[in-house]
């Protein structure tokens, strides 16, 4: 559910209500990923295995970025009030940003490791790392689906999907590493793919942490830049100029915009007019709050020499 609304008299603005609660998403997807976590862990000390102790500390990455993540819905859905005039949508973003570090640093000590014990490897209990990665198939994939729904419409959600499913897809590799240990006698294909692991985490970690930074430094995000933004705005009718366009994002599924549109003399500040910009900039850049400041072109406030 959602509503907006708009003013004249010089400006206009819209907002959006906070996304759908997928609470109940969160706290099955924590309890299955805590318990494969503990099992994993406990089988990958037993059997000497890295890739599975690498695999369990990946996944308890994305126990606590799923616990970061619902915390930080449950903070967003809170109205605004007091000092945060916006609310503490924002936590969504601080959320995303947390959890990749966490993860980053995770990547570094297995990294490590990995290195290490390609130049001494040790025995591992194949068998073990097989049906252990097999389960975390289930378990991960189980989890990407209860996030599913919302993948298409709020990026914490489809960060969560996305994490899960590449966990799902690591487990896969995992497994076969178990298996090809058990027919070939082969130790080093352990920490090989300890490492190729890794380097799915990192691809897909980067990234997170990249965007999240960016959207946490106030960056515009990449569905509406405000170059596109001012250009849209300066071809709306009556429009002879357009300045001082900010676009930033509020949460991981609102965006604002604020800008000053300059319309010729002779037009009117009518309610219309500002109904189409915000129609418009939502559907084409997918903005949810519209502020907009309208000036005639005599009364133009930008700086003149």
């Amino acid at each position: 559910m959602s509503h907006d609304h708009g003013h004249h008299h010089g400006g206009g603005h819209s907002h959006a209500h906070a996304p759908a609660d997928f609470g109940r998403a969160f706290l099955i997807g924590i309890l299955l990923n805590s318990g494969f976590v503990a099992l994993e862990f406990a089988m990958g000390w037993v059997s000497g295995s890295l890739a599975l102790i690498s695999d369990a500390g990946h996944n308890l990455g994305d126990v606590l970025g799923l616990v970061l993540a619902w915390a930080a819905t449950i903070l967003a859905r809170r109205p605004a009030g007091g000092r945060y005039t916006y609310g503490l949508k924002r936590s969504t973003i601080l959320a995303a940003l947390a959890n990749a570090i966490i993860l980053l640093v995770g990547v570094g000590a297995i990294g490590l490791e990995a290195i290490s014990r390609l130049r001494d490897p040790r025995p591992v209990e194949a068998g073990v790392v097989a049906w252990v990665s097999g389960l975390g198939i289930l378990i991960n994939g189980a989890t990407a689906l209860l996030f599913m729904a919302g993948r298409k419409t709020d990026l914490n959600i489809r960060g969560a999907f996305l994490h899960m499913a590449a966990d799902a897809a690591v487990s896969l590799g995992v497994m076969v590493a178990g298996l090809v240990i058990l027919f070939t006698g082969a130790v080093w294909i352990d920490p090989v793919v300890s490492l190729i692991v890794l380097a799915v985490i990192l691809w897909g970690t980067w990234g997170l942490f990249t965007e999240s930074l960016g959207l946490a430094m106030d960056a515009a995000p990449e569905n509406a830049p405000p170059d596109k933004v001012r250009t849209f705005l300066g071809s709306l009718p009556g429009v002879v100029n357009v300045h001082d366009v900010h676009v930033w994002a509020l949460s991981t599924t609102e965006t604002a915009l604020t800008a000053h549109v300059v319309r010729g003399d002779e037009m009117n500040f009518d309610d219309a007019f500002l109904a189409l910009v915000k129609k418009e900039v939502r559907a084409q850049f997918g903005v949810t709050h519209v502020t907009v400041q309208i000036e005639t072109s005599s009364g133009d406030c930008r700086e003149r020499p």
